[in-house]
């Protein structure tokens, strides 16, 4: 597997010195026109296949969108997965990326080392929860700088509710859950500050959205119509923040393995500016997608 799939996310969280031996991050592929002034930001997606594997690409915003894709490596048997996190041990000698799948009806938590030689990523995983058979999708939130710090999962349950929980030791303790999101069929984090977490959710009939979630322990999310047709056919979405003050989007439509970038301005409701990049020449045959991040820069898309 090229080591130059992680060069651009670990310059992010500052540990691309880890791996300086990889090279250029995209190798002959060009970087294109970012959306507005300053270094090109991506997408850098992961998902897992049918074959047992975790397939991966980069995605440069232009018009269409340029991609890399990167060589799978073996993964665990998932139905639904969260953002990978990429970070580094205490010493600074180790780097790996860590997050949540759903394997039938139990909630594991996986560690991918990341090996500074080149080879290919070992993953392990631990079970840290069951009884999550009847949840269809789920997301994470990751604020590790500045204190109040949080970690929250969020679940899409077929009995029409999103579930919030808050890490706790090696698992995760509930928070309770809020009615409503029966027509709701797609999910990811778009914002994690101090104070709240907003998703980015799209229903059934094509609607997108915003949930704005405070952390504190009694709320009521905050519901914010972006555009009311048009994402029908998104099964994933995927985000990453960028230096122009809003979020690179990708639309994953799973009956046409097709993947279609977008460029959000800072989300505010109905006046939320979107550019459309197009279609990503990459077949996304996942079962589900996710985002590669850095575990050290939160997303403030709203």
């Amino acid at each position: 597997m090229k080591l130059q799939r992680f060069a651009l996310v670990l310059a992010g969280a500052g540990l691309l010195a880890a791996t300086a031996a990889s090279g250029p991050a995209f190798g002959a592929t060009q970087s294109g026109p970012a959306p507005a002034s300053g270094p090109p930001c991506g997408n850098q997606l992961v998902w897992p296949t049918a074959k047992g594997t975790v397939e991966s690409a980069e995605v440069i915003p232009a018009k269409p969108p340029r991609a890399l894709r990167y060589e799978p490596f073996k993964f665990f048997a998932t139905r639904s997965m969260a953002t990978w996190y990429v970070a580094q041990n205490s010493a600074g000698t180790r780097v790996y990326a860590y997050g949540l799948f759903l394997q039938g009806s139990n909630l594991y938590r996986h560690t991918t080392v990341i090996p500074n030689d080149g080879s290919a990523p070992r993953p392990t995983a631990a079970k840290v929860g069951s009884g999550w058979g009847t949840f269809k999708a789920i997301a994470t939130s990751n604020h590790s700088v500045g204190a109040p710090n949080h970690a929250y999962l969020y679940g899409l349950n077929a009995n029409g509710r999103l579930y919030r929980y808050a890490k706790s030791g090696a698992g995760y303790k509930a928070l309770g859950s809020f009615g409503g999101y029966a027509s709701f069929k797609a999910m990811t984090v778009i914002s994690e500050t101090q104070t709240y977490d907003t998703l980015l959710m799209t229903t059934k009939a094509g609607a997108l959205y915003t949930v704005h979630l405070p952390i504190t322990a009694k709320t009521t999310p905050v519901v914010k119509l972006i555009r009311k047709t048009g994402w029908a056919a998104y099964e994933s979405l995927v985000v990453e923040g960028c230096n122009f003050g809003g979020s690179l989007v990708v639309g994953i439509d799973h009956d046409t393995d097709s993947g279609y970038q977008y460029a959000f301005g800072h989300a505010k409701g109905t006046a939320t500016a979107i550019t459309a990049y197009g279609k990503i020449p990459v077949v996304f045959n996942g079962i589900s997608h996710a985002a590669q991040t850095s575990h050290y820069v939160p997303l403030e898309g709203e």
